[in-house]
């Protein structure tokens, strides 16, 4: 068998945007807070892999198993990669699969299983060619596939909507969803490029302490400021960082920050611990 696309293959992206789209031309669907993946099967062999085209299938063995006992012989999915705690996604479950040793990866496997999200097909058989059919066929034929997917198993379809009213209770709602993805019904899969998606976010502000800032790699200019928030015990713990900083501000700010310098910093979760900006 030979499938029409292979690994290395690039996911269609989407450009940011503030507010959902109008119209009759729009599908929209919840955007999950994972690890985007796309999925190959071609008879016995699985590739999963990430957005920017590396491996995942020795991180995943759990979906794996999943993709190769569905009674397809050849398909490519795209999709999230997520784990569930309740009914919230658990990012830090995904970066902690990220591990050199096989033998923590199995156990992770077992006691955290990974759901793999399908939201597009982009073949379901050695001589399809889906992505060159706009989204509202491919959807179609997506949903038909996804009968075969067992139910309360690790292959899940992804919900869908044309309904705008449906997407807005999506951004209001908090758990796995990080937002909507509102994509063009009528385009074709636009491997690498913006043009037929757009992702809305759904926007969590809080006031944060500088508890602490980062060099730029090679040198000796601020390259990010380290967040904190203090807990009730009145502990500063680090909660993320920033780093928009314009060069021409960059040797002022960090004669500024270097004066400031000074014990205790960070008195609760210091920085360079697991975090969805570490690697």
């Amino acid at each position: 068998m030979k499938l029409p696309i292979r690994p290395g293959y690039e996911p269609a992206e989407a450009r940011q945007a503030s507010d959902l789209p109008s119209g009759d031309r729009w599908q929209f669907e919840p955007k999950w807070d994972g690890f985007r993946c796309l999925a190959f099967k071609d008879g016995e062999r699985i590739d999963l892999r990430s957005k920017s085209g590396k491996p995942l299938d020795r991180y995943f063995p759990e979906v794996v198993a999943a993709l190769l006992a569905l009674p397809l012989r050849a398909g490519v999915f795209d999709g999230e990669l997520v784990i569930f705690d309740k009914d919230r996604s658990d990012f830090d479950q995904l970066l902690e699969r990220i591990h050199p040793a096989q033998s923590r990866v199995q156990t992770l496997s077992r006691e955290h299983p990974a759901r793999f999200i399908v939201f597009d097909l982009l073949a379901d058989s050695p001589d399809s060619d889906l992505f060159e059919r706009p989204l509202a066929k491919r959807r179609a034929r997506l949903e038909a596939v996804a009968k075969k997917f067992p139910k309360g198993g690790l292959i899940e379809l992804s919900p869908a909507t044309r309904d705008r009213a449906q997407a807005q209770r999506w951004l209001r709602t908090h758990g796995a969803r990080d937002g909507v993805v509102a994509k063009l019904l009528d385009e074709p899969y636009r491997s690498g490029q913006r043009d037929s998606m757009v992702k809305i976010k759904r926007r969590r502000t809080a006031d944060c302490v500088v508890g602490g800032f980062r060099y730029a790699s090679s040198s000796k200019l601020v390259g990010s400021l380290l967040l904190g928030l203090y807990d009730r015990a009145g502990k500063l713990n680090h909660v993320g960082f920033m780093s928009g900083i314009r060069d021409a501000e960059r040797r002022a700010l960090t004669a500024r920050l270097e004066k400031l310098i000074q014990p205790p910093g960070f008195t609760g979760n210091a920085p360079g611990g697991p975090s969805r900006w570490s690697t």
